[in-house]
């Protein structure tokens, strides 16, 4: 049998490099033999995993087949998912109109969430991995217990949909934001907004909170924060917008600490430590900045002219997903990416991790598990 092989150049854009793997047989052990085309080595091989290189480019990747596959959960395409503190539960949102937790071990209905009217985008567990938060195309910000689907708390406030959320430290305040442009602050406790934090006249795609590096200034808020503010000091707020900007701005402060403008629209962002961040755009590209000096990026990693989807902070590295169905880790102590395989060229829209293993969640409505101790 015979297989097309393409290796992407993570960095300066290089060409992908393209050649074919032929499978000569099964052996004894149940493990493929299988050889590469000129200019590739097979360098190991096992029945979940192979890893292939090219010398003469000094590139090379390990591609990871799903542990399991989950296709009971939803019916349509998966836009959202997350997976419990504990790794016992998963959450997920469809575009066949529903939001579910599940078993995370095999898929199993556990509880449906409902009471969002249209599409819900986005849904993550709290840190306690007892409660659900969702945003939704209707505008509402909900909050869910997964021991019995009730939704405790409904917030209203925006005038657009909710396409993204941060929960700050345990989750007594969250972070939203919305198709009209603004990010606001949340009291769960009470029920209401604490505040508009920014006002960007353009779509927020994608908000994340994290902890800011003692040598950056946040500045100072100009008036004293609400009691009810409970862990937004010395925290960042990144905004990926739809406008091309990148804007990071003190949590608590509201001050501006940077805006950077990009290629095409951001479509999310992660921080990776308290002064090093990513952020990817529409035509795919992974901006790594550093928060200290943001005029330039540390690197620019491109892979293909598709919307990166998702970006999630991973080990010493991250994880990114493409709409070309495109899911791989980089990791600064391996000199090779790992490839998530599987998804064809369906959008891989969001990855969620617990321990060694990586959830993630597609257009071709499945949830896919992959194990790292397979490799």
């Amino acid at each position: 049998m015979l297989v097309p092989c393409f290796l992407y150049s993570l960095q300066n854009r290089k060409p992908s490099l393209y050649g074919s793997l032929t499978c000569q047989g099964i052996g004894l052990d149940g493990i493929p033999e299988v050889t590469a085309s000129e200019g590739f080595i097979v360098n190991e091989i096992s029945k979940k995993s192979i890893h292939i290189s090219c010398p003469k480019e000094s590139t090379s990747s390990k591609f990871l087949a799903p542990y399991t596959t989950f296709s009971r959960i939803h019916t349509k395409s998966i836009t959202c998912l997350d997976i419990s503190s504990g790794g016992g539960l998963g959450v997920s949102s469809s575009t066949d109109g529903t939001m579910k937790i599940w078993q995370a071990s095999n898929g199993e209905l556990r509880r449906v969430l409902e009471g969002h009217v249209f599409d819900v985008n986005c849904c993550r567990f709290f840190p306690s991995g007892l409660v659900v938060l969702s945003g939704g195309m209707d505008a509402q910000l909900k909050i869910w217990s997964a021991e019995d689907a009730s939704c405790v708390v409904t917030f209203k406030g925006h005038k657009g949909g909710i396409l993204d959320t941060a929960i700050v430290d345990r989750g007594r305040n969250v972070v939203s934001g919305s198709r009209d442009g603004t990010a606001r602050l949340w009291d769960c406790g009470r029920s209401a907004c604490l505040g508009v934090l920014a006002d960007c006249g353009s779509s927020i795609n994608g908000v994340a909170v994290g902890a800011a590096d003692n040598s950056i200034n946040l500045g100072s808020p100009e008036q004293m924060p609400s009691e009810r503010e409970v862990g937004t000091e010395a925290k960042m707020l990144l905004l990926a917008r739809e406008d091309k900007k990148l804007q990071c701005l003190g949590l608590q402060s509201r001050q501006p600490v940077f805006l950077f403008i990009g290629s095409d629209a951001f479509n999310c962002c992660t921080f990776l430590s308290g002064f090093l961040l990513l952020a990817g755009t529409q035509d795919g590209n992974i901006y790594q900045l550093d928060v200290r000096s943001p005029r330039a990026p540390v690197q620019i990693i491109h892979r293909s002219g598709a919307p990166v989807l998702s970006l999630l902070s991973f080990r010493d590295g991250f994880i990114a997903s493409q709409g070309d169905g495109s899911c791989f880790i980089v990791q600064q102590d391996l000199d090779y990416v790992i490839e998530l395989t599987g998804a064809d060229c369906d959008p891989v829209y969001k990855v969620a991790t617990w321990e060694k293993q990586i959830y993630s969640c597609c257009r071709d409505s499945l949830v896919r598990r992959y194990q790292l101790s397979d490799l």
